[in-house]
Formats: C-alpha cells, sequence, structure tokens
C-alpha cells in the first residue's frame, strides 16, 4: 500500500480502501486445555464448555494413560486423575465423549508415546456412535522427539517410536482424512529453555525426520505425498517477548514453506502452509502475585494473532493460577473470555496483515531464519533429529539455555515483575482460601481401579486375548500398528496390556538427562554467591570426610524434568557430587540408590501433584533401609497446606516456584545437611 500521506481525508480513503478489499477473518478455534480425575467429571466439564462458547475440545490425559500403564500399576501410584483424564479402555473413552457429536467436533489430542493407541479408542468410540471414520476431525499431537528432550513422557525407544508415529501418519492420510495425524510441537521445548532459533530449528527438524520416514516407508503413493505434508501441523509456545514470538511466527511460515517446495517438492501452496496451534507459555506464570499472570497471558495471546498471515488456527489459554494448581472451571472461563473479547469486540479480524512491510520486523525475521537454518544443517550433518536425541546435542542444548534463562533471572537481567522485581504486594483476594485451586480427591483413584477392575471382570477374555496375539504378530512383521490396536480397542484391550505388547516388542528406553556437561554459567554476581555456597560444601565435606553427595530423583511419571536437571546442575556447580538417574522411578528405586550411593540428602522434584502420596512413599522407603536420618527436600507446584502435611511427614524442607535462586536452595540444603549431620552425631 503507498505510503498515507499528510491529508487525512486522502488517508481515510486509503484505510477504509484497504479494509474493504480484505475479506474478514474467522475467528481460530477456541479451546481450553482440560481433563481431570475420572472420564465422567471431565466429560461434565468439556460440555460446559462447549455451552460457553469453545470451539474444539484439547484433552488432557494423566500420566498413566500417556506412558502406557493401566491406573493400577506400581508407577501409577498418586498419578491417577491429576494432570489429566484417565483413559484405561474404551468405556473410558466412550464415557468421556458422551453427548459430544464426534463428527461436528474438532478434537486435540495432547497424547505422544500412546498416540496410536488413543486415536484407535477415538475411532472406535467415534464407531460406536455410528459415525464414519472419514467424518472424524482434530489432532493427536504425536511428536515423540519432543518427549525424549523436555516432556518426558516417551516409553520406546527412538527408531521404534518414529515408526508408530509414521503409521500414524500413514493410516489418517486413507482412513481419517480430515485428521491431523502430528502435531509437531515446540511447546515444550521453550518451556525447556529453547531459544527462539532453536524452538524453529529442533521442531523443523522434527517434521523432517516424520516426512522422511513416512516418504522412505513406502505406505503413502509419491503422487499422495504432497497432501500427507499439508496434514502436518505444529503446535507452539508464544513467551512474552511477544514482537520477537510474532516474528519467530513468521519465520515458522517462511522456513516451512521452503522446506516444503525444496525438500520434498510440494507445488500447491495450500499444501505448504504453516498451520499451528498454540498454547501461550505456562512456564512464564508466578506463583507470585498471580493475578499479573492475565495480563501475561493476553499479551502471550497477541503475539499469535496479531499477524494474520502468520496467525495460529487454534489457541488455548492457560488459566492465570496454573503456577498454584489445577484451574477451576472459572478460571478456564476466564482465558475462554479473553480469547472471545479479541476475536469479537475488537476488529483485528477485520484487517489483512498489519505487519507486512515493517523493516524492523523483517529483520528479525531475517534474523531468526539465519540462525535457525545453521542450527538444523548442524542437525542434519549428524544425521537428523533422531541421531541429535541419540547422541544427548539437542538435550544438553536446551539444559545449557534453560541453565542461562534461570541466571538471568536471579541476577535481575531479565526482569520479572514480582518475582525480582515489585515485589512489595498487597493479599490477592482471588488466591486464598481451600477453594482457590481444584483439587482431585484422592478417593478417585480407587473408585477409576475398581472401574477398571470391573471393566476386565465383564470383556470376553479370548477376545483380548487373540487381539493382543494379532497386534503383537503385527508389530513384528512390520505392518501398519492402527488396524489390529483398534481391533484390541474394540476388543476391550486396556491400556496397559496395549502398552506392555509394545515393550515386549520394541523394549523401554531412558533418554540422555543433558545435564553432564551443562553448566549455570553465571555473571559476576551469580559466581561470587556460588563460591559461598562451594566454600561451605567443602568445609561440610571435609568435616564429614567426605565430598557432600545429593540424589535428585523424580518419582512417579511426571516427565517435567526442567526442574530437577536444573538443581543437578547448580548443584554440581556448587561443590557437590550429584546422582540424577533421570525420570519416572518408583520409591523403592530412589531409596535403594541413596542406600546404595551413601547419600547425604535426596532432592525430590515432583510437578504432577502427586506430592502428598509419592513423598511419604520415598520417606518410608528411606526409613525401612535404615536411611531415616537423612533428609529429604522437595520442591514442586505446592499449595501451602500440603507443604505443612509435608513438613509434618518428616520432609527437611519445600521449595515452590517462587524459591527461583537455584544457589540460595543451595545454600539452604548445605545448612539443613550440617544441621541433620549434627543431630545424628
Amino acid at each position: 500500500m503507498a505510503r498515507l500521506g499528510k491529508d487525512p481525508q486522502n488517508a481515510a480513503t486509503q484505510i477504509e480502501d484497504a479494509k474493504a478489499a480484505v475479506e474478514p477473518s474467522r475467528p481460530w478455534l477456541f479451546r481450553t486445555y482440560a481433563g481431570h480425575s475420572t472420564a465422567a467429571a471431565s466429560n461434565a466439564l468439556y460440555r460446559s464448555n462447549l455451552a460457553k462458547g469453545q470451539t474444539g475440545l484439547s484433552i488432557a490425559f494423566d500420566l498413566p494413560t500417556q506412558t502406557g500403564y493401566d491406573s493400577d500399576h506400581v508407577l501409577a501410584r498418586g498419578e491417577v486423575g491429576k494432570v489429566g483424564v484417565p483413559v484405561s479402555h474404551l468405556g473410558d473413552m466412550v464415557t468421556l465423549l458422551d453427548g459430544i457429536p464426534l463428527d461436528r467436533m474438532n478434537t486435540s489430542m495432547t497424547i505422544n508415546a500412546t498416540a496410536p493407541w488413543l486415536l484407535a479408542l477415538y475411532v472406535a468410540a467415534a464407531e460406536r456412535q455410528g459415525i464414519a471414520r472419514t467424518a472424524l476431525s482434530g489432532t493427536t499431537q504425536n511428536d515423540i522427539i519432543k518427549e525424549y528432550l523436555s516432556r518426558g513422557t516417551y516409553i520406546f525407544p527412538p527408531q521404534a517410536s518414529m515408526r508408530l508415529t509414521t503409521d500414524v501418519v500413514a493410516f489418517t492420510y486413507g482412513q481419517v482424512p480430515r485428521w491431523n495425524p502430528t502435531n509437531v510441537c515446540s511447546y515444550h521445548l521453550q518451556e525447556a529453555g529453547a531459544t527462539p532459533a532453536q524452538e524453529l530449528a529442533f521442531a523443523l527438524s522434527t517434521a523432517i525426520a516424520v516426512l522422511d520416514s513416512l516418504r522412505d516407508s513406502g505406505q503413502v503413493p509419491p503422487e499422495d505425498f504432497p497432501k500427507v505434508v499439508g496434514r502436518i501441523s505444529f503446535f507452539v509456545n508464544a513467551g512474552l517477548r511477544f514482537v520477537t514470538e510474532l516474528c519467530k511466527m513468521r519465520a515458522f511460515s517462511e522456513l516451512w514453506d521452503g522446506i516444503c517446495r525444496e525438500r520434498y517438492g510440494v507445488e500447491e501452496e495450500k499444501y505448504r502452509r504453516f498451520r499451528y496451534g498454540v498454547q501461550v507459555n505456562s512456564l512464564g506464570l508466578t506463583e507470585q502475585q498471580p493475578e499479573n499472570n492475565v495480563y501475561r497471558i493476553l499479551l502471550e495471546m497477541l503475539a499469535v494473532t496479531l499477524s494474520k498471515n502468520a496467525r495460529a488456527r487454534a489457541v488455548q489459554l492457560p488459566a492465570w493460577n496454573e503456577a498454584l494448581g489445577l484451574p477451576r472451571p472459572w478460571d478456564q472461563q476466564w482465558s475462554l473470555r479473553m480469547q472471545q473479547v479479541l476475536a469479537y469486540e475488537t476488529d483485528l479480524l477485520e484487517y489483512g496483515d498489519l505487519f507486512d512491510g515493517s523493516p524492523v520486523v523483517e529483520a528479525k525475521v531475517a534474523e531468526l531464519i539465519a540462525e535457525a537454518r545453521e542450527e538444523m544443517d548442524r542437525i542434519e550433518e549428524m544425521g537428523g533429529a533422531i541421531a541429535a536425541v541419540e547422541n544427548a546435542y539437542m538435550k544438553e542444548r536446551l539444559v545449557e539455555s534453560n541453565a542461562k534463562r534461570l541466571a538471568a533471572i536471579e541476577s535481575g537481567e531479565q526482569v520479572v515483575v514480582g518475582v525480582n522485581a515489585y515485589q512489595e504486594t498487597e493479599a490477592s483476594p482471588l488466591s486464598s482460601g481451600e477453594a482457590a485451586i481444584l483439587t482431585v480427591d484422592p478417593a478417585e483413584e480407587g473408585g477409576q481401579i475398581e472401574r477398571l477392575n470391573a471393566w476386565r471382570r465383564e470383556r470376553d477374555t479370548k477376545a483380548v486375548t487373540e487381539s493382543l496375539k494379532a497386534l503383537e504378530i503385527a508389530l513384528r512383521d512390520g505392518e501398519n500398528v492402527m488396524e489390529p490396536s483398534i481391533a484390541c480397542a474394540h476388543a476391550g484391550v486396556t491400556t496397559g496390556e496395549w502398552g506392555d505388547c509394545l515393550r515386549r516388542v520394541f523394549g523401554e528406553y531412558r533418554a540422555p538427562t543433558g545435564v553432564g556437561r551443562a553448566s549455570g554459567r553465571l555473571g559476576r554476581g551469580g559466581r561470587t554467591a556460588i563460591e559461598d555456597v562451594r566454600g561451605s560444601v567443602e568445609k561440610l565435606s571435609n568435616r564429614l570426610g567426605r565430598r557432600l553427595k545429593m540424589l535428585v530423583g523424580k518419582p512417579g511419571l511426571d516427565g517435567h524434568s526442567n526442574g530437577a536437571e536444573q538443581i543437578a546442575v547448580r548443584a554440581r556447580d556448587c561443590g557437590f557430587e550429584v546422582v540424577y538417574e533421570g525420570i519416572r522411578l518408583t520409591p523403592i528405586q530412589i531409596a535403594t540408590a541413596a542406600l546404595e550411593e551413601g547419600v547425604h540428602v535426596v532432592g525430590l522434584s515432583i510437578l504432577s501433584g502427586s506430592h502428598l502420596p509419592l513423598v511419604t512413599a520415598v520417606l518410608e522407603s528411606l526409613r525401612e533401609r535404615g536411611l531415616g536420618d537423612v533428609p529429604v527436600v522437595v520442591g514442586g507446584i505446592i499449595p501451602p497446606e500440603d507443604a505443612v502435611a509435608l513438613t509434618n511427614a518428616g520432609v527437611a524442607a519445600v521449595f515452590t516456584p517462587k524459591n527461583f535462586n537455584l544457589t540460595e536452595i543451595m545454600g539452604k540444603v548445605v545448612e539443613i545437611v550440617d544441621a541433620h549431620s549434627l543431630e545424628a552425631a
């Protein structure tokens, strides 16, 4: 458009002409990420949210479901229904979707390692409703690579997992053509510390790995491959630096267009579109002054909606109080209303792209593209994303980037209002009282197990056995996993039985932790603080007769390892000897490792809300091994009343997101060990 002159009438005419030339945009899909307790309770929540104007479902599954275990498995203890809904079999899925017309619903399922199974249950539930597969629309996240790097719900080795992802893509291409079979997810990469360039590079390298695997599998005819490319979607994160985030989304679009054209020869523009949904950054939400999170969420949403040519197709917003615990329905409604106000009360959707031709935006986009291409070339030289997982390259880069981010917050270089600046505050009336967050009744776990046992008793055992045998044969013969999985769903197979079948064929995997060569790299003030703690560590180590040793443990199924990794890195930088064996350990395994390693302190990190049962189980296991005098400290999203309960149970200290200074935490840990050792003496 020509530059506007000084003539107001001429300027107004140009604006009206530009506006008239643009077809008003339809709003994006409005979603809230939801699911908890039971299938019945989650169904009621979904129907309520849809009645309030939500236009798509976004299903959160609990950790046992995500990692292929039934609700009564030993690793599921305390985790059932905590971070999502438990779906152990077709009956649960039917209950979850009761009264929701699946042929008119766009459903997003955040599921990865067990994506083939949950999609199989979804298809089977639709068939129970009499709905054809071709009528279904939605998305399975189905991005396993980022699970090895950030979220931690992987099960199988990378190559086997990529085969499962490929099978889902190939199946939906032929059977569920309106489905987005993989939602390449950079969201958790940013939460694990990725810079914008790393987020671009790692996500696009993952997409390349998926498409290369599909192309090489021979499951899709070459002439139809562009259509499959057109079904690949992305799920991204948007942080508070919303100019950078806006430019990142434009960079994503340009880079993806080039990959589709140059690597895969996709000529049709519609198949090269960068289609993405977004949840804005939950990591940036603060426990301190949580009411400020409302503004953070709004600003982050603008980054993915203001630029029409890089606008999200679906947006789900966290609730303002997610740093405190599980949001209530009212909290989710507030986030939904934020989207609706922007879409329906403003004039945003009436105009074309506001940033085309901006030299500032174009320069930043070019900078991000150059950095991302350099990183992608490095990954390509290694052999691609799978190789960069197996050799720990991407994981180590994320741990390093996250360490730098936390160090910047500690030093004050990166300001976080209410955390390291402007800390004086009035008490918030929104976050006080027992009803400030939603809590899951512990009895729900027992009820879920009872229903699971009833399901097992009432099903046709022979049909289950035969369908599982057919599934295993298909897996060993290299056949697509989806049809035998759907048959298993109809036969009554449980999530754990499906997972165990695949474990027998593929085995299990423990990903590199990435902490081995990472360093906090603090500024001068941070280095001085570390030196002070290191001096205390040396003094105590000399008195104890050996190096102060800390075990960092992740009990249960919580795969959010960022906090544990950073504690391990900072403890090592402070002079501790550190034992960190990664995620998904039972309380018995943690206690046994504490005994075998002869540690002086155990640090537990739990972000799934399962801290009470898991921590008490670790304490019991330590006492059984004669380690009752070893102090235990705990970190996580822990409400004040739960912190009191943990302290009463014997925990030496509880740290929550408000304790952002890791070096200070290390200093307190040294003091705790010192005091306990004197008491023991």
